[in-house]
């Protein structure tokens, strides 16, 4: 199959701007349709930055496999353009979405635990860490971050996956930005801020986009990028890689039980009972496909005034009752401190304080939960790439 149809006019040698790169892509054709993959709306996220151009490209249902020689089609095009000195395309391919039920019958729970085999580990990571939590605005991605520092301040290496796709946070919270350089496995390799090895759609796409993708496009993206290079040849493995989940219970957790080998997840809560309801679904969701839940953490669980009074805004303990009843480990509470909104707004981790301290302490637990239960370090690469 002939995927070029045409080159680049003349007029445009000279400078490859956004009009180039658009019209570099639909001089590839996309095979169900004849048309060039910009015309066919093959194309997600183009950009360029800094010699770099990036793109995603959406294959149809089902046809990812067939559509590999177009993504290198396209990063050819891309890579040939006057001053692009690198050229990446992500591939994502649509699948039929799983029906879901609001009760997992007994024979839906056993499907939805991993068989013994087809979960792993990506290459090089001794353990796979999920933050969680059942809904939105209760604090997650904080607690995502600040964890993933405090367990490289204890000297661990340490790796960050923003898997929340729709709603990337990762790079404004560690204040990183730019694009992945691909490995010569064509595997991307994760950018590096204070200490952590990091990955996130966010560096793929421009701060404004909105991704419009269902749930088996988002969980496509989710595997390659849970593939990334973690570990150079012949460096050491990452401790622990902390895995920041889009809220609630849909295809991207699943996804993610499924084909990755998790050592335990941790739930996030605010006090209040709506916020616990829903922790208590995250909680069961984990439970019913296997996944250890090591404990949960109270976020927002205090503020404190110019005077040392203490004020719950949201309730008082709830998530520490939660966990009890649950028979879970309660990790500790982080209070409603303005100096960790504003080391998430400016990129700069928290300095000393009260939730340094309390992310210190969780650190420390949870590090101790994950030595006890695997104490042997893993050389790189020793397990196969999800």
């Amino acid at each position: 199959m002939k995927l070029f149809k045409r080159s680049l006019p003349p007029e445009r040698e000279n400078a490859a701007g956004p009009e180039a790169l658009s019209a570099a892509l639909d001089g590839v054709m996309d095979p169900a349709t004849g048309q060039g993959l910009v015309q066919a709306g093959r194309i997600q996220g183009l950009t360029l930055a800094e010699g770099r151009a990036s793109a995603v490209l959406e294959a149809p249902p089902g046809q990812g496999e067939a559509y590999m020689a177009v993504r290198d089609a396209a990063e050819a095009a891309l890579g040939a353009l006057p001053g692009i000195q690198v050229a990446q395309v992500v591939l994502t391919a649509d699948r039929p979405a799983p029906v879901r039920t609001a009760r997992l019958s007994p024979e839906m729970e056993r499907q939805g635990r991993p068989s013994a085999g087809t979960a792993v580990r990506p290459a090089g990571v001794r353990h796979v860490l999920a933050v969680a939590s059942g809904k939105g605005g209760v604090g997650k991605s904080t607690v995502a971050v600040n964890l993933a520092l405090a367990f490289a301040r204890r000297g661990l290496q340490v790796g960050l996956l923003d898997a929340d796709v729709y709603g990337p946070s990762a790079p404004r919270m560690l204040g990183v930005t730019g694009r992945p350089a691909l490995a010569e496995s064509k595997r991307m390799i994760p950018l590096e801020a204070h200490g952590l090895k990091v990955m996130s759609i966010g560096f793929l796409l421009e701060p404004e986009s909105a991704l419009i993708w269902r749930g088996p496009m988002a969980t496509s993206a989710l595997m390659q990028m849970a593939g990334a290079a973690w570990v150079e040849e012949g460096a050491a493995p990452l401790d622990v890689l902390v895995v920041d989940l889009p809220p609630g219970t849909g295809d991207i957790q699943l996804t993610l039980v499924q084909k990755i080998a998790l050592a335990g997840a941790v739930i996030v809560s605010t006090p209040q009972a709506l916020a616990l309801d829903d922790a208590q679904r995250g909680a069961a969701m984990f439970a019913r496909t296997g996944v250890p839940v090591l404990g949960v953490v109270e976020n927002m669980a205090w503020f404190e005034d110019g005077s040392g009074v203490r004020h719950h805004l949201f309730g008082e303990g709830g998530a520490r009752r939660f966990a009890q009843d649950a028979g879970l480990p309660f990790l500790g509470d982080v209070p409603l401190d303005p100096a960790l909104r504003e080391a998430g707004d400016t990129g700069d981790p928290v300095g000393p304080g009260p939730a340094l301290a309390a992310f210190d302490a969780m650190a420390e637990r949870l590090w101790t939960q994950l030595d006890r239960a695997h104490p042997a370090r893993i050389s790189p690469g020793e397990s196969s790439q999800p």
